[in-house]
């Protein structure tokens, strides 16, 4: 009785010794979820939906159409601003006969005057010799002051038209605005239809052809495959020895008996102690409660070379959080890393039973 005792207590004592250990050298979590980028996929611009082409669960590829918005009234639109356009242009042709009109005007005026002055210039000389009387003068004077109120016009009325005409070309801010109207008609009927931004898959669909699409509002969501991480939560005591690019063995929840190799890519200094992760905000890992003081735990992101493109070829299922376990081999210890890979497979198989 004596001897399993000891033998009890030893066995008792080297687990203890080995959970001590490999919590720093090879630390193991079962607290991670598989992660991916996710984005809601929303409307640009309102309309009904004419077509769905995407289903719950679909894989699709980059530019892949999910659904597609009626085009008809953007379609209009488009043709509107391209009028609108050709008619700024027209007016811009009109408004430069108008400056050519003035300066021809002004030009006009300018040699009339020109000959007044030579006329009056003689009058003026007789009126001095007292050869003429001084009322021929005053008709000269008259004459002279008439042509000089001509021409001020005709140049006002020159920078007037020069004024409304404004800058030549794509410079000429009714031709610029026009442009701008027609660019924007463009992306709005471009906008009817709701493409994959990258490949990945479809989650959420709640729409279907005929229902109307609300800019801003979600219509699905979309599921980024050639974006796949797992992010395991570990404590402070595991990351003791942990470095970026140490190697990982991951096994998935959703198929029992298989270990994915990984690296450890980064891992967060800062968390929230709230109890939700705000986007863009520090992460929340979730916590346990029990008797003892709830260690804090630190998210740790794990890639997955060879897998995180998502290639169906590779037979791996990813499912968003869905639950993992995750072992990190942090130091080049053979018997403890010889343990941890025991440890990891049987864990595998295991889940076959939970």
């Amino acid at each position: 009785m004596k001897t399993v005792i000891r033998i009890v207590l030893l066995l008792s004592i080297l687990v203890f010794v080995w959970y001590l250990a490999a919590d720093r050298m090879t630390p193991f979590t079962s607290n991670a979820r598989v992660k991916a980028v996710i984005t809601p996929v929303v409307p640009q611009v309102s309309g009904a939906l004419v077509e769905v082409p995407a289903a719950n669960g679909q894989l699709v590829e980059t530019g892949e159409v999910l659904a597609r918005i009626d085009a008809r009234p953007y379609r209009i639109a488009l043709e509107a601003a391209r009028a609108q356009l050709d008619a700024a242009v027209q007016s811009i042709g009109a408004s430069s006969a108008d400056v050519a009109a003035a300066q021809a005007a002004v030009s006009s005026i300018t040699a009339e005057l020109e000959n007044i002055r030579l006329q009056t210039a003689r009058v003026f000389e007789l009126e001095r010799k007292g050869l003429i009387s001084v009322s021929r003068g005053d008709e000269a004077r008259a004459a002279l002051s008439d042509g000089e109120s001509r021409l001020a016009g005709a140049e006002a009325d020159l920078a007037r038209a020069r004024q409304q005409l404004g800058p030549e070309g794509k410079d000429n801010p009714a031709i610029r605005q026009a442009l701008a109207a027609v660019s924007k008609a463009e992306l709005d009927l471009e906008w009817t239809e709701l493409v994959a931004p990258t490949a990945g898959a479809v989650s959420d669909l709640g729409v279907a052809a005929g229902a109307y699409a609300k800019a801003g509002s979600p219509i699905m969501t979309f599921v980024d495959t050639e974006d796949v991480w797992v992010e395991a939560y570990l404590t402070e005591n595991n990351m003791g020895h942990l470095s970026v690019g140490d190697p990982v063995e991951v096994t998935l929840d959703v198929q029992p008996g298989r270990v994915l190799r990984g690296r450890v890519e980064s891992f967060s200094g800062a968390v929230s102690i709230g109890n939700e992760t705000q986007p863009g905000g520090l992460a929340a890992p979730p916590r346990s409660t029990g008797w003892m003081r709830a260690p804090q735990r630190f998210p740790v992101r794990i890639v997955l070379p060879g897998y995180e493109t998502g290639d169906p070829a590779d037979d791996v299922i990813f499912q968003f959080n869905g639950q993992a376990d995750v072992l990190v081999y942090a130091t080049e210890n053979s018997i403890l890393n010889a343990l941890g890979w025991a440890y990891v497979r049987a864990l595998s198989w295991l889940s076959y039973a939970y």
